[in-house]
């Protein structure tokens, strides 16, 4: 909940339900203005900035020394201070216990999945890892109307939770002996349409495009 706002802030007011977001938008740059692209040139993720961008300088400190932010957002504080192209404003009627996972996870799947790899009606999705990222970018590739998603990760008893998020088969790579992409070449007789990658594994990240068809 916003508790003040700075000098020439209008986008957000004290009192407004706000989510904090780490990639940040200026809305003014051309990565903002893209349909495709949501690197912002000057709130892009930075964990090596630390202070405020007008005068560079830290908005916490502990007896006289400064503690620098975190992630542009200092969200593990129980008041922070952040840019306001870091801030998206909600619904006060929206239950904060429930929305706060929308910050992060389930914006960054479901938005990866409908705005970016745009699956068509009909398409194949492999999606890699199935976290709260995973699971958000399943439920992007069924409202898409994809008619497979399969669902890849080396924990099973994710499988059953996928499922809700319209996840249709699944494939953990512990239970193969070769290459998960080839393994998912073969249920799709070439490969999939798109896929998703949510892991952060360089191996996973190789998968995911080898499995894509050409």
């Amino acid at each position: 909940i916003v508790e003040s706002v700075g000098e020439g802030v209008t986008d957000v007011k004290p009192g407004d339900h706000v989510l904090p977001i780490f990639t940040g938008e200026c809305k003014e740059c051309r990565h903002c203005k893209s349909e495709e692209s949501n690197m912002c040139d000057l709130l892009r993720i930075n964990t090596d900035r630390g202070v405020m961008l007008n005068d560079g300088k830290s908005r916490f400190s502990i007896n006289g020394q400064p503690i620098f932010h975190f992630v542009g957002t200092s969200t593990f504080s129980e008041y922070t201070v952040l840019h306001v192209g870091c801030l998206a404003k909600i619904n006060p009627e929206a239950p904060l216990d429930k929305v706060c996972v929308l910050s992060c996870g389930i914006s960054t799947g479901l938005g990866a999945t409908l705005n970016v790899a745009k699956p068509k009606k009909g398409s194949t999705v492999a999606i890699f890892g199935l976290g709260a990222v995973g699971l958000a970018a399943a439920e992007g590739a069924r409202i898409a109307g994809a008619s497979r998603i399969i669902g890849v990760d080396l924990n099973p008893k994710r499988f059953d939770e996928a499922r809700k998020f319209g996840v249709t088969e699944f494939v953990n790579p512990k239970d193969y002996n070769k290459p998960v992409q080839e393994v998912i070449a073969e249920m799709t007789g070439g490969g999939v349409d798109r896929s998703v990658e949510c892991t952060g594994s360089i191996m996973a990240m190789m998968s995911a495009f080898e499995c894509v068809h050409g």
